[in-house]
């Protein structure tokens, strides 16, 4: 299985399998996608409506890996289940992390 992050200039691109309306908001792990995507699940509260879930999960990973919350930024996917998510400053720091978390 592939990872669910890639290192770039700006950060770490992260891909995110997002389910709204959840019990509980979470990360749960890695999951590999029907097409061999690595992905991390995720599950927030909010609903899908006015990019509250996608806020959400801004706000979730950022607290989750203890950094400010504008440096997590939703990259591509805004409307999919499956997003990219930017997460600014320096990708080693940001894997480690990551890594340490799921």
């Amino acid at each position: 299985m592939s990872e669910p992050f890639k290192a770039t200039s700006e950060g770490l691109l992260l891909s995110v399998r997002l389910t709204p309306k959840a019990a509980k908001d979470a990360l749960e792990g890695v999951e590999e996608l029907a097409d061999g995507r690595a992905v991390i699940k995720a599950r927030v509260r909010a609903v899908p409506e006015k990019g509250a879930a996608n806020k959400a999960l801004e706000n979730l990973v950022a607290k989750t890996l203890g950094v400010p919350k504008s440096s997590v930024s939703v990259a591509s996917g805004g409307t999919s289940r499956v997003k990219v998510l930017l997460l600014a400053g320096d990708a080693d720091a940001l894997k480690k992390k990551l890594q340490s978390v799921v």
